[in-house]
């Protein structure tokens, strides 16, 4: 028998976990369709692409981020330039069974978190940038990838005993209705010298130079009752060859003018981690 294909392999990982999901249109608990597509009992039916992930979305969705956005972040983050910040992540959600990861983009801090937890563990990354998650799941196959939305989720409730929410935007209501009785919710965001070496040069004197991150914090602990938070600062060399992907992934390096040169020989990871429970 020869080995299974990518579609086939995110048919299964799904088959194994179909509790997880639900309808994004009716709610309904949903089956596996001959390798090839999730079917409710309603009828209404979702495509697993070849490339092994599923698309949910019930509507047209754009998507300000690129193919290249998502192949420069995957180089930054391989780098091991947030290897620390992923450890303690890893650390806070502990042993659990079912983690989601929200705007997980292309899957790279997912699937690094993924690799310290134990073999029956499932990680199961979202978003709606259909680019992000087809890179997702051609470099991460043992995790379920899903191009979907929040606002209209395609999974059940109670479902994930962690749900991660990396430097990307936060939907608590949802968050709060997939968590399962114990588990948690870890949000991480950019503490005031957050990749500052950058800031400093494409911002200089003027206010985007500085940035706080109050509001986001304020919003968190109005969503949880119980609130930890630890903030991660260092500073690491960067490769010359580095600096371009940086300047990708970032949205402070699209706004970067063609005749600026940014010259970077070390960068700053100043993070906010948020637990809520």
């Amino acid at each position: 028998m020869g080995a299974l294909s990518k579609r086939a392999m995110g048919a299964l990982l799904m088959q194994q976990h179909l509790s997880l999901f639900a309808c994004p249109i009716c709610q309904q608990k949903m089956l596996v369709e001959q390798q090839s597509r999730l079917v409710c009992a309603n009828n209404h039916s979702f495509d697993i692409a070849k490339q092994g992930y599923i698309n949910m979305l019930t509507s047209m969705a754009n998507s300000k981020y690129s193919k290249e956005l998502f192949e420069a972040r995957k180089v930054v983050i391989d780098s091991g330039l947030y290897d620390i910040v992923e450890q303690k992540v890893s650390e806070y959600i502990g042993h659990v069974k079912t983690v989601l990861d929200t705007g997980c983009g292309e899957g790279s801090h997912l699937a690094r978190i993924m690799a310290q937890k134990e073999a029956h563990c499932i990680g199961v990354g979202i978003d709606i940038a259909k680019e992000g998650i087809l890179a997702a799941a051609r470099h991460y196959p043992k995790q379920i990838w899903c191009v979907g939305d929040l606002a209209k989720s395609p999974f059940a409730p109670a479902s994930f005993d962690a749900i991660l929410n990396i430097l990307s935007p936060a939907n608590y209501d949802e968050f709060k209705r997939l968590s399962t009785p114990n588990g948690c919710v870890v949000k991480v965001v950019p503490q005031s010298h957050y990749l500052q070496e950058l800031r400093a040069q494409l911002y200089a004197d003027s206010e985007k130079e500085r940035y706080s991150n109050a509001q986001i914090v304020a919003r968190f602990q109005e969503a949880f009752t119980d609130v930890e938070r630890e903030r991660v600062t260092y500073t690491m060399p960067l490769a010359r060859e580095l600096v371009p992907a940086l300047l990708e992934m970032t949205p402070m390096g699209w706004h970067k003018k063609e005749d600026t040169a940014i010259i970077l020989d070390e960068i700053t990871i100043d993070v906010d981690i948020l637990i809520g429970k």
